[in-house]
């Protein structure tokens, strides 16, 4: 008898690649759902705002007029980089929400 075998409640080949299919096809899914999907993020009370998708593209960067100092740029660049990065943490929320868990799996 073969350890791998069905026999006695053994290891089935068949199921084991069914549920990989079945969760290929879910975490697919997931993925097109997410891209659809749209995140907004902002900083400094709303001076710099950006939109991203649900897949982490940036398609979107809003700045307020009064964010804008010629000689202080370097906040400027700050509100944009804590607006996208308010954004990709939503991203990761809706990717850890989205994507199908695996029993035994750490993610």
């Amino acid at each position: 008898m073969s350890m791998f075998g069905t026999e006695g409640g053994g290891f089935d080949m068949n199921a084991l690649l069914a549920q990989a299919q079945a969760m290929q096809e879910q975490m697919q899914n997931a993925q097109t759902e997410l891209a659809n999907m749209t995140v907004n993020g902002s900083a400094g009370g709303d001076l710099v705002r950006v939109t991203m998708t649900g897949s982490g593209e940036l398609t979107e960067v809003l700045i307020d007029p009064k964010a804008v100092d010629p000689d202080d740029t370097e906040t400027l660049g700050d509100l944009i980089v804590a607006a996208v990065r308010d954004a990709n943490n939503q991203v990761q929320a809706l990717a850890s929400a989205a994507m199908p868990q695996i029993p035994g799996m750490p993610f």
